[in-house]
């Protein structure tokens, strides 16, 4: 494994994930704050993950292209603005604006997810994306402390500034230390361009465009589900981050209003979910992986999670720092196991020449799954605060059923089937 690079790019996305986990957890509140009503908190939380859907598998198929290093210099560049017009947010246009400038800019995850395939061998991918996920403790550790001592003392501005102060210095290492790890990104930029030059079509219309997009995506599903394992993992991948998101929002206010929890202490909440998933993977889930081996540890992620979700609402309303942070610890665990595995398995069972657009393309469903989640737990917290729960222990059962069924798929990348080898000359 070439560690320097691979080591400049985690802090750049530790970076990145700080500011990240510094807004979040303020979101909802702050939206009420702004007049927000229930359908326009989910829209606010759900505009990240619209502009993620949209945006991961063009970031993805691009950094295949030119090169992950511009990819994510641009991506990092558009985030460090959006934090800065959060910052301003005084209304809730500008505020859905500004998450939605975030999500195009944060959707570089599949660059960074392809950038980690580039310098790691099979052997050590599942430990490298156990460091994102690591990644994202951190910042869910510092993020919401630092968020909540920042809003409580200085005001909603200081947060949104503070956030673009730490997006730009991740652009500023970026720009110096990152070095390129797509070797033939320049050989197919310049072919890329050599056939833009060619072509003397007109400009076509946004509506072709759009079309071509639309086409793209068909190809990419189509290329997953030529692979029945990918297409298992595809669809463990959504039903899971459903599952999980679902009960996002309806924590947070599960935590205030039936808990009584302050904001402060809801930031402790989140930073215990993140020692937990530095814990898991920032090193433990590598041994882990050599003994037990990703399938067998994909299986125990999800029934970790049903624990960790179907129980929440039935703890006491005395107990929140006690059964509470018991069943968070099998929640933390779960979500640290299943989330990296689930990538690097799909990483390990894709195409050796497409890692870039079907990571691109795992994200995007990621992002799916973040959209209608948000809507769902709104509504079912509405109807009973138990339901987005119970919706969740559910589908983390079905995940566990597809977990089950990949035990007889032997993990090994593929080459790009005949039938789809054209898709990247078109």
């Amino acid at each position: 494994m070439k560690r320097s690079p691979l080591f400049i790019l985690l802090l750049t996305v530790l970076l990145d994930l700080i500011g990240f986990g510094i807004v979040l957890p303020l979101l909802p509140t702050y939206a009420k704050d702004l007049g927000a009503n229930p359908f326009m908190i989910g829209l606010i939380a759900a505009i990240f993950s619209i502009m993620q859907f949209i945006f991961s598998p063009l970031w993805g198929k691009l950094s295949d292209k030119i090169g992950r290093r511009p990819v994510m210099l641009v991506s990092i560049f558009i985030t460090a603005v959006s934090y800065l017009v959060f910052a301003q947010a005084a209304t809730i246009p500008l505020l859905i604006f500004a998450r939605g400038l975030s999500g195009i800019g944060s959707a570089n995850i599949a660059a960074a997810q392809a950038y980690i395939t580039d310098v790691t061998d099979s052997k050590s991918r599942s430990g490298a994306m156990g460091m994102i996920g690591a990644a994202f403790g951190i910042g869910f550790i510092i993020g919401p402390l630092v968020g909540g001592v920042l809003k409580h003392n200085y005001g909603i501005q200081t947060v949104g500034y503070v956030s673009a102060a730490l997006i730009t210095l991740d652009f500023i290492l970026a720009i110096f230390l990152l070095p390129e790890s797509n070797k033939n990104a320049q050989k197919i930029a310049l072919s890329f361009l050599k056939k833009q030059s060619d072509n003397n079509e007109p400009r076509r219309s946004v509506f072709l465009f759009l079309g071509q997009k639309t086409r793209e995506y068909g190809e990419g599903l189509a290329l997953v589900f030529s692979s029945r394992p990918l297409a298992l993992l595809m669809i463990a991948n959504y039903i899971y981050t459903f599952a999980i998101v679902n009960t996002q929002i309806a924590s947070i206010l599960l935590w205030k209003e039936y808990f009584m929890a302050t904001d402060e202490q809801i930031g402790y909440l989140f930073a215990y979910v993140g020692v937990w998933s530095v814990v898991v993977q920032g090193g433990l889930i590598r041994t882990l992986i050599k003994k037990l081996g990703e399938h067998k540890l994909f299986l125990w992620g999800h029934i970790f999670t049903f624990v960790g979700v179907f129980f929440v609402p039935f703890a006491p309303k005395s107990e929140l720092f006690t059964i509470g942070l018991f069943i968070l610890f099998f929640f933390a665990v779960g979500t640290s196991l299943v989330a990296p595995i689930n990538l690097s398995m799909i990483s390990l069972y894709s195409y050796k020449q497409q890692q870039g657009q079907i990571l691109g393309l795992s994200q995007s469903v990621n992002s799916f799954a973040r959209i209608m989640g948000p809507f769902f737990g709104s509504i079912l917290y509405g109807m009973d605060f138990h339901t987005p729960y119970i919706v969740a222990g559910i589908l983390t059962i079905a995940g566990a059923l597809i977990a089950l069924s990949l035990f007889k798929y032997r993990i090994e990348a593929l080459d790009t089937p005949t039938e789809v080898a054209n898709f990247e000359r078109s």
